[in-house]
C-alpha cells in the first residue's frame, strides 16, 4: 500500500506568525504518527521561514515511523543537519535561495556528477535517497545514473491538469512510473495531491511506494480536524 507522510511544514508557519510555541510543532508530528501517518516530512530552509533546524533535531528524537527530510543540498547547512540526523530518507529538491515552494524538478542529466556525489555522501550514512523530478523520462533515466534509491515525481502538473482532462492528466506520470520501475527505482510522489485528486493517482500510477502532503492536508485539517483528516487522506490511499 502507498504510504501517507505528512509533511507539517505549515505547523510552523502558524507558530512562527505570533511567536511562542503555539501549534506545538513537535506534538504535531507526534499526534500525526498517532493519528495513522506514516511518515513525517519536514522541508527546512536557510531562512527558516517554517520549520527550524532546531525543530529537525527534536522531531527526529520522537519520530517512530519513517522521517523524511527534504531541501537544497547545495546548502551547506542542509547537508550538515541531515548527515547529523540520520533521517530515515532524504529528499534532494532544486530550490533556490527564498523560494516560496518547490516548482521543478532537478536536471539529472546536467547535474549528473553533482547529484552522484551527494547522493553517495548520504548513502554511505544508511540515508534513502530520493531525487525530486518531473515526470520526463530523461531525468528519470538520469536520476537512475546518479545511484539514487528513488525518485519523487513533482505532481503540480497533474493538479492543473486534473482539472481539465482527469485522464490525461496521468498519462506522463503512469509512463515515468512504469519506466523509473523498469530502471528499480522506488517512486515517490508530491505537490498538490489533495483529497480530489489523490485516489485517482492512485489508481492510475503503478509502484507507488509514498505521497508526501503537507499544504492541502493542513488546509483541510482546519475544517475537518487533524485526525479525521489523515484517515481521509489515508483511505484515499488504499481504496
Amino acid at each position: 500500500m502507498t504510504k501517507l507522510s505528512v509533511n507539517i511544514n505549515k505547523f510552523a508557519v502558524l507558530r512562527n506568525s505570533r511567536g511562542g510555541n503555539n501549534p506545538d510543532v513537535i506534538k504535531a508530528a507526534i499526534d500525526a504518527q498517532r493519528f495513522g501517518a506514516d511518515g513525517i516530512t519536514v522541508h527546512p530552509r536557510p531562512d527558516e521561514r517554517h520549520i527550524r533546524y532546531s525543530d529537525v533535531r527534536e522531531i527526529k528524537k520522537i519520530v517512530t515511523t519513517e522521517f523524511n527530510i527534504e531541501g537544497n543540498c547545495r546548502e551547506q547547512k542542509f547537508v550538515d543537519l541531515v548527515l547529523e540526523t540520520k533521517p530515515h530518507q532524504v529528499t534532494l529538491v532544486p530550490d533556490a535561495l527564498g523560494q516560496i515552494t518547490s516548482n521543478h524538478g532537478w536536471d539529472t542529466i546536467a547535474n549528473k556528477e553533482y547529484l552522484k556525489e551527494m547522493v553517495g555522501l548520504f548513502k554511505n550514512k544508511n540515508i534513502r535517497v530520493s531525487i525530486f523530478v518531473d515526470p520526463v523520462i530523461g531525468m528519470i533515466e538520469g536520476a537512475k545514473e546518479t545511484g539514487t534509491d528513488r525518485i519523487e515525481l513533482y505532481t503540480e502538473g497533474f493538479a492543473v491538469a486534473y482539472l481539465k482532462d482527469k485522464n490525461k492528466s496521468v498519462e506522463r506520470y503512469v509512463t515515468a512510473a512504469e519506466n523509473a520501475h523498469q530502471l528499480g527505482l522506488g517512486i515517490n510522489a508530491g505537490h498538490d495531491l489533495d483529497l480530489h485528486n489523490l485516489k485517482f493517482f492512485r489508481q492510475n500510477v503503478p509502484y507507488l511506494d509514498e505521497v508526501s502532503i503537507g499544504h492541502a492536508l493542513i488546509c483541510d485539517a482546519l475544517y475537518l480536524g487533524f485526525e479525521n483528516t489523515i484517515q481521509m487522506y489515508k483511505r484515499q490511499l488504499a481504496e
